[in-house]
């Protein structure tokens, strides 16, 4: 990955082009929980969508609510991850649970409204029914359209 300064800006981070850009629709719980393990998910811990990006492929996050289980909406992109995994493992949840994850490292962002965005973002076909694509789970997007998130998920210093 290259980094671009913009004027009186912070370096950013710009993807090389053999990279693939990734979308993961995670609830926001999920999500907070991934970023202190440092790997993702997706389907509900299912393995077969994570054999899909590759190490160095890059990752937004959107999570339409607080809880998978209902919780105040988000509709909002609140991650960004490099994949750094070169497969999926499964982890011990419970005994009930052994997800399948994926080795991510998570770059300090701000979250971002999605609805606004969603005429700029190619993959929202109609913008009536924007969130219609994100039901997908784990689906690949163009570049353009990460680079547009991205652009807009302002880095920050990590607190934690």
């Amino acid at each position: 990955m290259n980094s671009e300064a913009g004027a009186g800006g912070p370096a950013r981070a710009v993807p090389s082009p053999d990279r693939r850009f990734w979308i993961n629709t995670v609830s926001l719980d999920h999500v907070e929980a991934a970023i202190q393990g440092g790997f993702t998910q997706a389907d509900h811990g299912a393995g077969t969508r994570l054999r899909r990006p590759r190490p160095g492929d890059e990752m937004v996050f959107y999570s339409p609510r607080t809880n998978l289980r209902g919780g105040e909406p988000v509709r909002q992109f609140t991650a960004w991850a490099t994949i750094t995994g070169d497969k999926p493992y499964q982890a011990y949840v419970s005994d009930e649970f052994q997800p399948w994850r994926l080795a991510v490292t998570f770059h300090a962002c701000e979250r971002v409204d999605a609805k606004p965005l969603v005429d700029q973002l190619s993959f929202v076909t109609d913008p009536a029914h924007w969130g219609l694509p994100f039901r997908r789970g784990l689906f690949p997007i163009p570049r353009q359209d990460f680079l547009t998130i991205a652009a807009h998920m302002v880095p920050r210093e990590d607190t934690r």
